[in-house]
């Protein structure tokens, strides 16, 4: 899966992940009064200690734009090595591939001269004789 990338602007990204934040928090509001007094307060309290995180942690994960303009959350792997070299594989697969097909039409090719060889040394005719002018227009003669 290829996901096309754009660069937005850092404000933009923002106004995103606050879009996305409140449409998560209005989706969960309606929820958060059927729920008891001990889950509330549970919830509450590993909200708090999230946010602490956050606010002692550097921005790992990010909003960005994928293809068609839907929103991504994350990096999808594209940071390290892997991403810029991934087409390494493929490609030596492919020359690969290529190098054994060319291998095998070159074997095909000499087992083919191979068989016309032996087929010329072991017939009763002298080799000289297929080289006569005449002998090509007996055979177009022969030929139904």
């Amino acid at each position: 899966m290829n996901i096309h990338r754009t660069p937005i602007d850092p404000a933009v990204q923002g106004q995103l992940e606050a879009r996305l934040g409140s449409r998560l928090a209005a989706a969960l509001n309606p929820a958060l009064d059927a729920l008891p007094a001990d889950v509330e307060s549970r919830l509450r309290f590993a909200r708090e200690q999230a946010l602490a995180r956050r606010a002692a942690a550097p921005a790992a994960g990010n909003v960005s734009l994928g293809a068609g303009g839907a929103a991504v959350l994350g990096r999808l792997g594209t940071s390290g090595w892997w991403p810029r070299l991934g087409w390494l594989l493929p490609m030596a697969a492919v020359a690969v591939g290529v190098l054994l097909v060319q291998l095998r039409h070159e074997r095909d090719a000499a087992a083919v001269a191979a068989q016309i060889d032996s087929a010329l040394l072991a017939d009763e005719l002298p080799p000289a004789a297929y080289a006569d002018p005449g002998f090509a227009a007996f055979l177009k003669l022969q030929q139904p």
